[in-house]
C-alpha cells in the first residue's frame, strides 16, 4: 500500500474514531438498556480502582487490570463514570490505531484494509457486547477490546506480508498484544496463543518468535517494577477462585452446545469448511493455524456470556485473503477459489447479525429514550452520568416456591428436586428471592443501616451485590469481591456481614454462606429486620 493509500486509510479510521467516539457524549450521559447489575459491578471496580486500590489485591476479579484502568484514569481526572466509559473507549481505539494500520497495510490489499480496519475500530467503540438483542448495555466490554487486540496480533502471526517483511516491529506488536490480553482477560492467550505460535513455526519466522517473546516479557517486567509481583500471586489466585468455583460454572452453554447447537452450527461448520479449502487451496500454514485456532475460538465464544462467536469475521477475512489466483481444484474437482468465495460469504452471514448490533450501537444510543430514567448510582451524583429507565430500578417483585408445607402443590415438592434449605446458626432461611429493584433495595438498608448506627463500618454482602459503600456512608471491604465468584473473599477485613432475608441470588448466598462456614467462621447476628440479618464475623 502506497502513501497515498495509507494516508487515505488513516484518515478514514480516524474520522470513524471521532464519529462513532462523540456520537454517544452527544447525549449528555450513558443511557443504559439492560445489564444494570453488570454496570454496578463495573462502577464498583472502576471507583475502587481509581481511588488507588488495584484489582486481585485490593478486590478480588478475574478481569484484568487493563480492563479497567482506562475507565479509572478518566474517573481520577474528575469525569463521571458515564463520561469516562465513553473517552475510554476512544483511548483504547486510538491506541490501536497505529497496530491496525501496520496490519492493514502490510497483509490487506484492495477493499479490506477499510473493512477490517472499520470493524476493529467499532470492537472498540460499540455499546453493546454482541448477540443480536439490540439494548444498550456497557457489559463485557473487556471482551470486545480483546478480541480487537486478537484481531491485531493473529493475522500479523498468521498472514505473510505482502510488502517488506519487517519481522522485528511485527513480532514486537505480537508480544505487546499478548501482554495486553493478559492483563486484560487472560482466557485470549490461552486460547489463541498457540494456533498463533504454529504459524509462527510453521514458517520458521524465528526473529518475529524472540521479537514477541522479548517485547512480551518487557512489558511485564515493567508492569511488575510497577505493580509489585505479588499482583501476580493475587491474579492467579483469583483465575484458580473462578476456574475452580461452582458459582458460576459456565457463561451461557456448556462447551458442546457452543459448537454444535443449532445456532452455533452454521459458524462452526463455516470454520470447518475454512480449515479444509485454505488447506485444499495450498495454504498449508494458514489452514494449520486455522485448525490450532479452532478450539481456542470455540473456548472463548464458550467463556463469554452470549457465547457470542466474534471470530467469524477473522474467518471471513482469512478466507477471502487466502483465495488462490489462478485455478486450483481439490479431489472432487472444485474450485477453491470459488469454494473459499462461499466460505468467506457464509462466515458474513453468520456474523452479521453480531455485528449489525455493534455498527448501530452508537446510534441506537443517540436515539434513546430518556424519559423517565433516573441515575443507576442514586447516592453518588458526581457519577449521575449513568442513567436506566426507573422502574427498572425501583420495581421490586418477591418469588415464592408454591410447593412449601400448606401449599396446594405440596404433594409435588420431592418431584421439583429442589436444592437444600439455608441455613443460619442454625435457622432455615426462607426459600424466597427478590427479582430487579437493586437501587430500591441498597436505599433502604442503607438507610436502616445508618439510622442503626453502623455508619462508616465497612459490610458486606452474601449476595449478587455488595454496593454498600456506594448507597451509604460506609467503606469497602478490602479483599471482597464485588463480583462474587466463590470462597469468602475479604471476609477477614468485613466489620459486618449482611445477609438478606430475600437475596437476588439464592445460589451466590448458599454458596458464600457455605464457605463461610467452610473457613470456620462464625456470624454472631447483631441486627435483624424484615429484610436482612446483620451479623458480625468471628475469626476461627
Amino acid at each position: 500500500m502506497g502513501r497515498s493509500s495509507t494516508a487515505r486509510l488513516t484518515a478514514f479510521l480516524i474520522v470513524l474514531i471521532a464519529i462513532l467516539g462523540t456520537a454517544p457524549i452527544l447525549k449528555g450521559a450513558f443511557y443504559l438498556g439492560k445489564h444494570e447489575g453488570d454496570t454496578m459491578h463495573l462502577a464498583e471496580l472502576v471507583l475502587r480502582m481509581a481511588d488507588g486500590q488495584w484489582p486481585h489485591l485490593d478486590f478480588m476479579t478475574p478481569i484484568g487490570v487493563l480492563a479497567l484502568a482506562p475507565m479509572a484514569v478518566f474517573v481520577k481526572a474528575g469525569a463521571g463514570l458515564g463520561h469516562a466509559i465513553f473517552y475510554s473507549q476512544i483511548l483504547v481505539a486510538a491506541v490501536l490505531l497505529l497496530p491496525v494500520l501496520r496490519v492493514a497495510t502490510s497483509r490487506l490489499t484492495g477493499f479490506w484494509p477499510y473493512a477490517y480496519g472499520g470493524f476493529v475500530m467499532l470492537l472498540c467503540l460499540a455499546l453493546v457486547h454482541g448477540e443480536a438483542q439490540s439494548a444498550i448495555s456497557i457489559s463485557m466490554h473487556y471482551n470486545r477490546w480483546a478480541w480487537a487486540v486478537s484481531y491485531i496480533i493473529i493475522p500479523l502471526a498468521v498472514l505473510a506480508p505482502h510488502d517488506r517483511p519487517r519481522p522485528w516491529l511485527d513480532g514486537m506488536l505480537i508480544g505487546i498484544g499478548l501482554a495486553a490480553l493478559v492483563l486484560t482477560k487472560v482466557t485470549y492467550v490461552v486460547a489463541l496463543g498457540p494456533g498463533m505460535l504454529i504459524a509462527i513455526l510453521a514458517r520458521r519466522n524465528f526473529a518475529m518468535l524472540a521479537s514477541a517473546v522479548l517485547s512480551g516479557l518487557t512489558v511485564m517486567a515493567l508492569f511488575t517494577a510497577f505493580s509489585g509481583f505479588d499482583f501476580w500471586l493475587a491474579y492467579v489466585r483469583d483465575l484458580l477462585t473462578v476456574a475452580l468455583g461452582d458459582s458460576r460454572p459456565s457463561a451461557g452453554m456448556d462447551f458442546g452446545g457452543v459448537v454444535a447447537d443449532p445456532l452455533y452450527m452454521g459458524g462452526s461448520l463455516t470454520l470447518i469448511a475454512a480449515v479444509i479449502f485454505l488447506r485444499q487451496a495450498g495454504r498449508s500454514v494458514e489452514g494449520l493455524a486455522m485448525l490450532i485456532l479452532m478450539p481456542g475460538f470455540f473456548y472463548v465464544a464458550y467463556q463469554n456470556f452470549g457465547n457470542d462467536p466474534q471470530w467469524l469475521y477473522l474467518v471471513a477475512l482469512f478466507a477471502f485473503l487466502l483465495r488462490p489466483e489462478g485455478v486450483v481444484t481439490n479431489g472432487f474437482g472444485w474450485d477453491m477459489r470459488v469454494a473459499l468465495t462461499y466460505t468467506g460469504a457464509l462466515a458474513l452471514a453468520f456474523g452479521a447479525p453480531s455485528a449489525i448490533n455493534l455498527a448501530f450501537s452508537p446510534w441506537r444510543h443517540l436515539a434513546a429514550e430518556t424519559e423517565g430514567t433516573v441515575p443507576l448510582m442514586s447516592r453518588l451524583p458526581a457519577h449521575d452520568d449513568i442513567m436506566t429507565f426507573r422502574e427498572r430500578l425501583y420495581t421490586i417483585d418477591r418469588f415464592l416456591p408454591y410447593d412449601l408445607p400448606g401449599d396446594p402443590f405440596e404433594i409435588y415438592r420431592e418431584d421439583a428436586d429442589r436444592k437444600d434449605p439455608v441455613t443460619l446458626n442454625g435457622e432455615t432461611l426462607a426459600d424466597c428471592g427478590l427479582e430487579s429493584g437493586i437501587s430500591a433495595w441498597f436505599e433502604l438498608v442503607t438507610d436502616d443501616l445508618e439510622a442503626a448506627g453502623y455508619a462508616g463500618s465497612a459490610v458486606m454482602g452474601t449476595d449478587l451485590y455488595s454496593a454498600y459503600w456506594m448507597f451509604g456512608d460506609f467503606r469497602p471491604v478490602k479483599g471482597a469481591a464485588p463480583w462474587y465468584y466463590g470462597g469468602a473473599p475479604g471476609i477477614e477485613n468485613a466489620d459486618y456481614v449482611a445477609v438478606p432475608l430475600c437475596p437476588m441470588s439464592q445460589s451466590l448466598r448458599a454458596s458464600m454462606l457455605e464457605s463461610i462456614d467452610e473457613g470456620g467462621w462464625t456470624l454472631r447476628e447483631v441486627r435483624r429486620t424484615p429484610l436482612y440479618i446483620l451479623t458480625q464475623p468471628v475469626a476461627p
